[in-house]
């Protein structure tokens, strides 16, 4: 008979409550512990292989057996972004509050695209906070996605759809229209390039304008390209401004933008994956004036909002402006006005392209009223706080260089050795200061990233870190300087 299938659940209630009280208890103590243990370390050979040739498990090794293999092979391997001297990239660190909802989200389990449920409520409520902390309207829609790249996507379809000057549902883009053109800086996230392809407008669709000398946009020469486009035939549909660039952290003039937008009729959009929650701070606040004029607004929470992945926000200053992008009847979604079809005021499903989406507000949720957004703000105030001293210790010591402003949380710089003799040309500093990025990640030190400035290779600190602490940069600046004379000396310099 089939009902004598072994049950998926544990046959031994007591038994896996033990088990996953430890899971927890370990959980807890590998979160307090984190300072403790290198930054980031190399994975071994052994645990590389046996994590990559594993067979099918067609049989099962048990609940007790399976956790004991990831504390092996999973748990200390990491990329190490919660470790308090992790800056690489753009990447948040997490809170145990919100690693506690993720839990309590996954037993639940809903799904919440629409239906009569208190998720759905909750993600509504999530929306309107997020709105009112970036200062929209109370017309405001949003939805929330996986990330910054997909909040970007979602309202790039919606400027498509209102500004485009034709049905994009109903035509496509095989129709005989003007070729629609998208204007963003030179240091735009490449989500851009991407987007503009999966919509089928096509990468040239992308119009590069150049920065000036402190990396934000050129006003100016994106007015004279709409106009030169226009001249040829072609329709400008939307101006991208970025809050907090992902290279220097530079914001581009908003309100500049939202005035250009206005008198070209373009939709104006602002991705503001890190950046706009410099919004949360009355410190910072002024970093990111003119966002709250945009028609659409990107943003992730698991990066400077301090959750853990995945989370990110996609808000429009009027909610219709999704829903009639998105929006679907299937007759198998018809509401009704009684029982679980009920409408509830709000349907996910038809404010995105995912039917299929989980709880993901509920971690936002308990952590805004756990902590108070104030905190969040007053953390993020801080790292900014961090990078300025970071940028002027870089500025004050005779081995360091900073490579680009850092008018926000992210500073660039590079080991420029003083002593005569030492080298000099960019080919010979590029390689010394890669291979100090190198050994930090791989003593466990710190884990900056690297980037490009100018053509220049620098050691580049994003700061999105809740645990940093200002011993830690101090620390940072002591391990390059002298992992940078050690290198030198290997090499027979002085």
């Amino acid at each position: 008979m089939t009902d004598r299938l072994p049950p998926l659940d544990p046959q031994d209630w007591d038994g896996y409550r033990a088990l996953a009280h430890r899971m927890l208890d370990e959980s807890i103590d590998y979160l307090r512990d984190v300072r403790d243990r290198p930054t980031w370390r190399p994975m071994p050979a052994d645990v590389r292989h046996a994590l990559a040739t594993e067979p099918l498990p067609r049989d099962g090794r048990g609940d007790a057996a399976v956790y004991e293999d990831f504390l092996r092979l999973v748990r200390p391997y990491p990329n190490g972004n919660i470790h308090p001297r992790f800056w690489g990239w753009v990447m948040g660190t997490g809170t145990p509050q919100a690693a506690m909802a993720d839990f309590l989200s996954s037993v639940m389990n809903p799904n919440v695209g629409g239906l009569e449920q208190s998720p759905v409520l909750v993600e509504q409520q999530v929306v309107k906070w997020c709105a009112e902390l970036m200062g929209f309207p109370s017309t405001a829609g949003g939805i929330l996605v996986s990330g910054g790249t997909m909040a970007n996507v979602l309202s790039l379809a919606v400027a498509r759809q209102r500004a485009a000057g034709f049905d994009v549902r109903t035509e496509g883009l095989q129709g005989d229209h003007p070729r629609l053109l998208v204007y963003a800086s030179t240091e735009v996230h490449g989500w851009l390039k991407k987007a503009c392809e999966f919509l089928g407008l096509g990468h040239a669709a992308f119009r590069r304008v150049p920065v000036r000398a402190d990396f934000r946009v050129d006003v100016d020469a994106m007015a004279a390209m709409i106009r030169d486009d226009r001249a040829a035939g072609h329709r400008p549909f939307c101006i991208i401004g970025t809050a907090g660039t992902v290279q220097t952290g530079a914001t581009d003039d908003l309100v500049a933008l939202a005035d250009l937008a206005a008198r070209e009729q373009c939709w104006f959009h602002v991705d503001g994956a890190f950046g706009a929650m410099a919004a949360l701070s009355p410190e910072t606040a002024a970093q990111v004036h003119g966002m709250d004029r945009a028609d659409s607004l990107a943003f992730d929470l698991h990066k400077w909002g301090y959750l853990p992945f995945d989370v990110a926000v996609v808000l429009t200053r009027e909610d219709r402006a999704l829903t009639e992008t998105f929006s679907m009847q299937a007759a198998y979604l018809a509401s009704e006005s009684r029982g679980i079809l009920a409408q509830t005021g709000i349907h996910f499903a038809d404010r995105g392209i995912e039917l299929t989406r989980s709880f993901k507000a509920l971690k936002v949720w308990m952590q805004f009223r756990a902590t108070g957004t104030d905190l969040l703000g007053a953390h993020i105030a801080r790292n900014v706080r961090q990078a300025g001293d970071l940028a002027r210790a870089v500025d004050a010591h005779p081995a360091l260089e900073r490579l680009a402003p850092a008018p926000l949380n992210i500073v660039n710089f590079r080991y420029v050795p003083p002593a005569p003799g030492s080298p000099r040309d960019d080919a010979a500093l590029d390689a010394l200061n890669r291979e100090i990025l190198i050994q930090l990640q791989e003593r466990g030190i710190a884990v900056p990233s690297g980037t490009t400035i100018n053509g220049r290779f620098a050691i580049r600190v994003a700061i999105t870190n809740h645990r940093s602490t200002d011993a830690d940069f101090t620390a940072l600046v002591d391990a390059v300087v002298a992992i940078g004379g050690e290198l030198l000396r290997a090499a027979g310099g002085r």
